[in-house]
């Protein structure tokens, strides 16, 4: 393998819940570590949700913008800001490859609101992201719902929605972070224990066309990796998820090693998607 993939999910000061990033300076820290290149894929989210106030799970940035009933409206997008600063970091930045983008949460629930953002101007890579599941007569992320509901059943609910979103006809080409209840599982998590959930959501997604997102804020499991080759995906992006400047292409090099291992090779650019060998 030369050189590392890029990273296509990262976040700065236009995804809400970034206050610490800084488009810029990601592009620095890009450029430091070599990454041939970047996709700023902001937060577009739709969904209201209940957030935790306190606990392991409770976030001051969340926090700070909920209302009395712990309910988080998110703010507006504001893309004409947004795609303006990324062609001032491609002047700035002409040695890396800069795509604009946007992680799309629960995309399938939201068409509307997001085609009025599609509409602003042109996104190299869009995600979809599912975040949050139904609870008691709102939505929750599922370590807001871990407390109250058996996790396991929580996981196979989130994998059965994940199905759902990816067949449907909503404008992403990657699914982003499909083991996302596994940033706050409770214990060891062991994904053979949910291997037919997963195959049945990882097949949906290849059918659908789309590519498999290798998030590493969490390493993606080689086993789920396995099973995305064994049920037919071809493709796959790296994700770093990161928010701050200092994550940009974090865990890179190990998850391209793991990739390559798996039957994965990088496409004809640096900045392709990486396709079966």
């Amino acid at each position: 393998m030369s050189g590392l993939p890029a990273d296509s999910h990262v976040h700065s000061e236009w995804s809400w819940d970034a206050p610490g990033g800084d488009m810029e300076a990601t592009c620095a820290r890009a450029v430091e570590v070599g990454l041939p290149a970047v996709a700023f894929t902001e937060h577009l989210d739709h969904t209201v949700w209940r957030i935790e106030v306190e606990g392991p799970y409770a976030s001051d940035v969340l926090t700070s913008r909920a209302g009395a009933d712990r309910l988080l409206t998110p703010p507006r997008f504001d893309a004409v800001g947004y795609l303006a600063a990324v062609e001032r970091c491609r002047e700035k930045f002409p040695e890396l490859r800069i795509l604009s983008g946007l992680e799309m949460g629960e995309p399938h629930w939201h068409a509307e609101a997001c085609g009025r953002v599609l509409a602003a101007g042109r996104f190299d890579r869009l995600l979809g992201s599912l975040h949050a599941l139904p609870d008691n007569g709102v939505y929750a992320e599922p370590w807001g719902i871990y407390p109250h509901r058996e996790p396991a059943v929580v996981m196979r609910e989130y994998l059965e929605a994940v199905a759902v979103m990816v067949g449907t006809d909503s404008p992403f080409a990657v699914l982003a972070h499909i083991d996302y209840p596994v940033r706050s599982w409770p214990g060891r998590f062991e994904p053979t224990a949910f291997e037919e959930e997963f195959r049945y959501a990882l097949r949906a997604t290849a059918e659908s066309g789309r590519a498999l997102e290798v998030n590493t804020r969490i390493p993606l499991h080689a086993t789920i990796l396995r099973w995305w080759h064994d049920e037919g995906g071809d493709a796959i992006s790296f994700g770093s998820d990161a928010h701050l400047p200092e994550l940009a292409g974090h865990g890179f090099a190990e998850a391209a090693h793991m990739a390559e291992a798996h039957g994965f090779r990088p496409g004809r650019s640096p900045y392709d998607l990486w396709g079966r060998a």
